[in-house]
């Protein structure tokens, strides 16, 4: 792809005498006197003022451009063509994000699930390279982004997720079983699921831990992040007076979020804010990067030698109409 630049960009601020020429020349125009006085200029009433009059101003003008487009070849313009061959061992990835009620739990800013929606967003923005798919669960799960490259769909489709989508509950192992469907068939060398949750597993046909026994035998790596804070958080309850936040204690089945992460190779994460929260996806980013070999060509090609050209011409042309057919309009 070509795009226009300047070796010597500091070079475009002599632009700046431009105006200062114009002005200067506007200004001498108004101040210009004639040498010669008459006693009565009746005679000349009926002459106007010919063409050639205004061809005087030609000969600025034609200097005025020469002079700008000597600035720009004094900047040096160019154009890079860029080549680049790249090699990828993929990692693919499945972000398996807890969606029940209780994310709407305010020890987080503003909430648990928006605060774990932002810093997934980060976190793909970060893995231009990889395919990346989403699941969502509650009660029950399903998948809300297949496997994909196309980032920004993806980040939509996160972007839109709320509470209350699917039944309340927190189905653990049902989550992870829809994300360990959807990576299983990968070719990928490395797979690897990210689950998300503030709860403890209450719903749902399968068991976390028959669920991380099937990602084990598929090669599956889980990585398992607790969200919540240490002791009490104000969590979100239905009054007869509408939506109030009371202070409960906070309920993490840690035990079996370690177990998920031991049996299948990953590493368990406690998050309890937002910026343990951003240091858990940072450290789960440095485990699983993508091996990139990047063999980067560049080839610049210098465009100042027309513009070159054309301020010469022009040059030329303003010394041949000032000495020939202009001569006595100076």
């Amino acid at each position: 792809m070509n795009n226009i630049t300047f070796a010597e960009p500091l070079v475009l601020y002599l632009l700046a005498v431009i105006p200062a020429m114009i002005a200067f020349y506007v200004l001498k125009q108004h101040k210009t006197t004639a040498s010669l006085r008459m006693p009565d200029l009746g005679q000349f009433k009926e002459a106007g003022i010919t063409f050639r009059h205004y061809l005087r101003h030609v000969l600025f003008a034609f200097r005025t451009l020469a002079i700008a487009l000597l600035i720009f070849v004094l900047a040096r313009p160019q154009t890079t063509d860029k080549f680049q061959n790249m090699s990828t061992e993929g990692i693919d990835i499945v972000l398996a994000l807890d969606i029940s009620g209780s994310m709407l739990a305010r020890d987080f800013r503003p909430d648990r699930l928006e605060a774990s929606k932002n810093v997934a967003t980060e976190f793909i923005s970060g893995r231009p390279y990889d395919r990346i798919g989403l699941v969502v669960f509650s009660g029950e799960s399903f998948t809300q982004c297949p496997l994909t490259t196309d980032h920004a769909v993806l980040v939509n489709l996160l972007r839109e997720i709320q509470s209350g989508m699917i039944e309340d509950g927190t189905a653990i192992g049902m989550g992870l079983a829809t994300a360990v469907n959807r990576i299983k068939d990968s070719e990928a060398k490395s797979k690897v699921i990210i689950l998300l949750t503030d709860g403890v597993n209450n719903r749902g046909e399968i068991a976390p831990a028959t669920a991380a026994g099937i990602a084990k035998t598929y090669g599956i790596r889980v990585y398992t992040i607790g969200v919540g804070t240490q002791g009490v958080a104000p969590y979100p309850v239905q009054t007869p007076y509408g939506m109030q936040y009371q202070d409960m204690q906070v309920e993490i089945d840690e035990g079996i979020l370690r177990e998920i992460a031991q049996e299948t190779g990953g590493k368990y994460f406690r998050a309890t804010d937002n910026n343990k929260l951003v240091q858990v996806y940072n450290e789960i980013d440095k485990l699983e990067k993508s091996k990139i070999d990047v063999r980067q060509f560049s080839r610049k090609d210098e465009k100042y030698h027309p513009i070159a050209l054309f301020a010469i011409c022009l040059l030329g042309l303003e010394i041949f109409a000032r000495n020939t057919i202009l001569r006595n309009l100076i």
